[in-house]
């Protein structure tokens, strides 16, 4: 089958790439050149875990292209699949400029050139309940008597597992009231399904509503934990053994019980967000999600308050070690980073940064730019800093060498926003640690 995929962003490039990968022709396009060219060069513009892989496999064998031409892959595709950016607007909403730009394009080439056949036209970003209405209507305006339609599919991808969730969805849900486009999105995605994951058919509001419902609910479930995890470090219980009691309920389930400094990405910030100003607009009060961008607001300057008390309130002058940039391990992807907020607020207390991460220091630059000292490996980030401070649980943190660490710092002190270490065992090592929902080692 041939396939359109318009937006080569996170979303578009996985989509793109994994399509590809079953046997189908995709033609990825984007309006900037430049990212096309390398592209076609064999330059993945995205850190995920093993895309690369899939990327430079499709290219090859000429299954996966690139370009900036719109109109010739939708002519080509049977189906368009939408993937491209809803940043959030300033009342919350995501912004659907790009989408609805997109979408009048298409009419207008539709109505040049009627005959080129039934084309789906397919929402893969996550937009709010009623996108398909307003695509289909930009549509119409311009070519009324096209043979097209509109469905959702809104993608349920993990960044850093992204490929493994493409290829081995636990579902797929599939909004369009059409037997068309049901069939041919029942063929396009049979050969993901083999091993009988489900694939879900229903109305294309209720799948909008769906993604949207998704990422609030786990967002949910990490503000409360880190509710809890206050909880329990003024009452003097221990969350690790909270998180583990309350996770072996299957009503519950063990994941997105850690807590931490807050959730950050393109994702759970956004789409919260969004479901909060779709809850407005039908005037209705959503008061827990209200509460979750709130608690996660709280989280990082909960975090902050533990590295204050412990210098007496005085960070001016103080240098701290910064271990992760990203928003979370196995991807470059720093947007609603939780570490480039905490250096803000270091940096307004007057301290100075040198931090690390395997993979979004480019990234970071470009968003902070020298804010901070960035060095080439966690260690060097250690010299002579006052206390080191995990902010992204990359698998290289987990088990560093700690007689290094001890020695590079001016005083053993760990400040972990991610509960990486054994509290037991920095008592051991005679490290002063601070960590979330546990009992502080201070010696």
């Amino acid at each position: 089958m041939n396939i359109a995929v318009v937006g080569t962003g996170y979303v578009g490039l996985v989509t793109g790439t994994c399509f590809s990968e079953t046997g189908n022709n995709v033609f990825c396009v984007d309006i900037d050149a430049n990212k096309v060219e390398k592209m076609k060069n064999g330059q993945v513009p995205i850190y995920e875990p093993g895309l690369d892989t899939l990327f430079d496999r499709n290219i090859k064998k000429g299954r996966l292209h690139f370009t900036t031409d719109l109109h010739q892959a939708v002519r080509e595709s049977a189906i368009v699949f939408l993937c491209l950016p809803t940043p959030q607007d300033g009342d919350g909403a995501a912004d659907l400029k790009y989408i609805i730009k997109v979408a009048d394009d298409l009419g207008h080439f539709f109505k040049s050139e009627p005959n080129i056949g039934f084309k789906l036209i397919v929402d893969k970003s996550t937009v709010p309940v009623g996108t398909s209405e307003k695509v289909r209507a930009a549509i119409k305006k311009n070519a009324a008597e096209f043979d097209f339609d509109v469905a959702s599919n809104p993608e349920f991808l993990r960044e850093g597992f992204a490929v493994e969730d493409f290829m081995k969805p636990e579902r797929v849900v599939i909004g369009t009231s059409n037997e068309k486009s049901r069939q041919l999105m029942e063929q396009l995605y049979e050969p993901f399904l083999r091993s009988g994951n489900p694939i879900y058919f229903m109305d294309e509001k209720s799948a909008e509503m769906t993604k949207y419902a998704s990422n609030s609910f786990l967002a949910t479930k990490i503000s409360f934990m880190n509710e809890i995890s206050i909880l329990c470090e003024l009452t003097g219980a221990n969350v690790d053994k909270v998180r583990i009691g309350i996770g072996s309920d299957s009503r519950i389930g063990k994941r997105f019980l850690f807590p931490g400094i807050g959730f950050g990405g393109s994702c759970f910030p956004k789409d919260v967000m969004a479901l909060i100003n779709t809850a407005n607009e039908n005037k209705y009060d959503f008061k827990i999600l209200k509460s979750v961008i709130d608690v996660n607001k709280k989280q990082i300057l909960h975090f902050l308050d533990k590295i204050k008390n412990h210098f007496n309130a005085d960070l001016k002058g103080k240098k701290f070690a910064l271990w992760g940039l990203a928003f979370k391990p196995n991807t470059d992807d720093v947007r609603e980073a939780p570490a480039h907020y905490l250096i803000k607020l270091l940096k307004a207390e007057g301290a100075e940064v040198a931090a690390y991460d395997p993979e979004a220091i480019v990234a970071t630059k470009a968003v902070l730019g020298n804010i901070a000292q960035y060095t080439e490996n966690a260690y060097d980030a250690l010299k002579d800093a006052d206390a080191l401070l995990i902010v992204t649980e990359w698998n290289e943190f987990r088990n560093p060498d700690f007689d290094r660490v001890k020695s590079l710092l001016k005083n053993p002190v760990i400040f972990d926003g991610r509960n990486l270490y054994d509290t037991d065992k920095m008592s051991d090592l005679k490290i002063t640690y601070y960590s979330i929902g546990r009992q502080d080692i201070n010696k």
